[in-house]
């Protein structure tokens, strides 16, 4: 096919921000409840509103609850773990009011929905069935006003007795995940943390018995860190096998493999020791990279290099077999074991996520976030690259080329690099179909998505390079993959731009003020001020801070030098900021003060507010206009002359301060 010559950044494209959202839902949370299988689907059209599917064997499809209803839960603001089908019942998190509510599914005349749970400011999330007792065991969080939110595990009647009051089983540290009931009902296995540190730097598992009474006695620690942090341990997943044994993942070895603990000789051993991560840091609750096919054996996901594989373990031989899956991004494993099925969410460099069921073998597509009506040819693929920052460290990441099938810039010319930063920064990217980088390169961008480190995937040593290295390390990785790309001759060296969110905005605005290597950025729900997170934020990540920079006050100069705000006389390039004034995680005052210290100094800046958003954008319409406004800010500087027709850039002028 014969391309038209068009300059990069200004491409005609299909993959319009319609295409982001229209149709395209979030999928989420898969489980059975016996042959049935269920998932969450959040629709952007319907304001981020969050419902339960349910697919019955022959394959139809059906919502479970009314428009009423939107499944979410707001503990830890991040949320996860919001409902639990059993026997036909479903058992969910209501957002409105945050009330657990109890809905018999299968009823031919079944009454609306029923609350569990007492009015007020509670939180739950990672509910599981304690049959036994005829009772729900989840992790509560507790609001009161002016002090710290209390976290717990608690006990709710199936009676709806517990609509006055529930029972607390385990209080007294900070964090509180993954409460399951054995099989024979007699013991309660649970992971916990506690401040200063965050699940994935050093966290407990514990096992204990359940009384006749419902009570939690003989509490034993199975696995974790020493409690002043001499010696770290991430643990993640606990979980019991259908014959009673319990499992969960360490990084005791550098790498998040998958252990074995015997109750009766309290010994525990590694059923796969593979320099490979089996678990993911735990932002929300419900996450899960493994499950039980049948009493002997497992299915997992793991990764490698940022790239996510399956396999099943045989727990009686070790024996580990890879699975030849065509996907690039695996998570969110549930299984069936009385059927030997496995249901996951999963996504390639061409096909968006769906539900994908796993049976002898054989993969079935149960649901598909959406339909593309774009042809694969168009998506421009990944490339896996690693380089080097100024200590001589391996920094990995994807690059994407500038791809249309239909457009083409000269030979001689470079197209107009964006480099994204991820969130966390404990996170990772992948892979796997996205389509707001696939947004950028349809239209001649080059994008880099970079695992810098401190990301997950690569290991215990490499997540631990960040560790007080915040705002230094990350800001050196992203400005040397940037170098790297431009001195490799990739890429346009004077229309080089980077955009991050959450505390990949803390990096991009970093490394607009420390470093010189790009021309623009755009900040979503970024940090500025430091001190001012540290001293304004939610519990799950008020102490954050600690592992990523020093503690506070104590390390408070190293606050002040390393935010962007106390240095604002260095930043010299335009920024695009983007905000949810509902934000809990990173207030809007964040925002407000960098953009009116760069509108002070007359450097050309944007600022984008959205009613009704928090951390993070959910409602079609803000998603939409976000990554157009982005769009027509890059286009404004870089004088490109897009093709399509894109929102006036909200520059924000020093009059316009209040």
């Amino acid at each position: 096919m014969t391309k038209t010559i068009s300059p990069y950044g200004s491409w005609p494209s299909t993959i319009t921000s319609d295409i982001l959202t229209q149709g395209i839902n979030k999928l989420s949370e898969p489980q059975f409840d016996g042959e049935q299988c269920y998932w969450l689907e959040s629709r952007p059209e319907q304001k981020g509103r969050t419902t339960i599917i349910c697919r019955s064997p022959d394959g139809q499809q059906r919502e479970v609850i009314s428009e009423d209803f939107n499944v979410r839960t707001r503990i830890h603001e991040y949320g996860g773990g919001s409902y639990r089908i059993h026997q036909g019942v479903a058992y969910f998190v209501n957002d409105s009011d945050q009330r657990i509510y109890t809905l018999d599914i299968e009823a031919n005349t079944a009454p609306p929905p029923i609350a569990l749970t007492p009015a007020g400011d509670y939180r739950y999330a990672d509910i599981c069935i304690d049959e036994r007792r005829a009772q729900l065991i989840c992790v509560c969080e507790i609001h009161r006003d002016n002090q710290e939110a209390e976290n717990c595990i608690v006990a709710i009647k199936l009676d709806g007795s517990s609509t006055v009051a529930f029972n607390i089983l385990a209080f007294g540290n900070d964090f509180y995940a993954n409460p399951r009931v054995s099989p024979d009902g007699k013991h309660l296995s649970w992971m916990t943390w506690r401040h200063p540190y965050m699940p994935w730097d050093n966290s407990e598992c514990w096992v204990a018995e359940i009384s006749q009474l419902g009570l939690l006695q003989k509490h034993h620690k199975v696995a974790g860190g020493s409690d002043d942090g001499s010696r770290r341990e991430s643990v993640f997943q606990p979980q019991w096998s259908p014959t009673g044994e319990l499992f969960f993942v360490s990084d005791r070895n550098q790498w998040w493999n998958i252990y074995r603990y015997n109750l009766s000789s309290k010994t525990t051993d590694c059923i796969a020791k593979k320099n490979a991560e089996f678990a993911t840091p735990q932002w929300v609750f419900g996450m899960s990279t493994y499950g039980f096919l049948n009493s002997f054996t497992l299915f997992c996901t793991y990764t490698e290099m940022g790239r996510w594989q399956a396999a099943t373990i045989d727990t009686i031989t070790g024996l580990f077999t890879p699975l030849k899956l065509p996907y690039s991004h695996i998570s969110a494993i549930a299984c069936n074991d009385e059927s030997d099925t496995a249901v996951f969410l999963a996504d390639n460099e061409t096909q968006l996520s769906a539900v994908i069921q796993w049976q002898n073998h054989q993969l079935s597509t149960l649901t598909r976030c959406g339909q593309l009506a774009i042809a694969a040819e168009e998506f421009s693929q990944a490339e896996a690259i690693t380089f080097y920052n100024n200590s001589q460290q391996a920094v990995h990441g994807f690059y994407y080329g500038p791809h249309n099938q239909h457009y083409k810039d000269r030979e001689t010319a470079l197209p107009p690099l964006l480099v994204i930063c991820h969130g966390g920064p404990t996170g990772a990217t992948n892979s796997a179909l996205n389509l707001k980088i696939q947004y950028w390169t349809n239209r001649g961008f080059a994008v880099f998505d970079i695992n810098y480190s401190g990301s997950t995937g690569y290991g215990r040593a490499y997540r631990d390079r960040l560790i007080g290295q915040w705002g230094i390390l990350d800001v050196d990785d992203i400005c040397s993959g940037a170098d790297h790309l431009v001195q490799s001759g990739k890429v346009d060296p004077e229309r080089v731009a980077v955009r991050g969110s959450s505390a990949g905005g803390y990096s991009v605005l970093a490394a607009l003020t420390f470093r010189n290597s790009f021309k623009a950025g755009a900040s979503l729900y970024g940090i500025g001020d430091l001190i001012l997170l540290a001293q304004d934020t939610h519990k799950f990540e008020s102490r954050y801070l600690d592992q990523l920079i020093g503690p506070y006050p104590a390390d408070k100069s190293i606050y002040q030098a390393r935010s962007p705000l106390n240095h604002i006389d260095q930043l010299t390039c335009p920024v695009i900021f983007f905000q949810g004034l509902d934000d809990k995680v990173v207030p809007p005052n964040q925002a407000e003060a960098m953009v009116n210290g760069l509108a002070e100094k007359e450097i050309p800046v944007a600022y984008v507010t959205f009613e009704g958003e928090g951390h993070g954008f959910r409602q079609a319409k803000n998603i939409r206009y976000a990554l157009d406004s982005e769009y027509a800010f890059y286009a404004s500087l870089f004088q490109l002359k897009p093709a399509e027709r894109l929102p006036e850039v909200p520059f924000f002028k020093q009059e316009q301060q209040c």
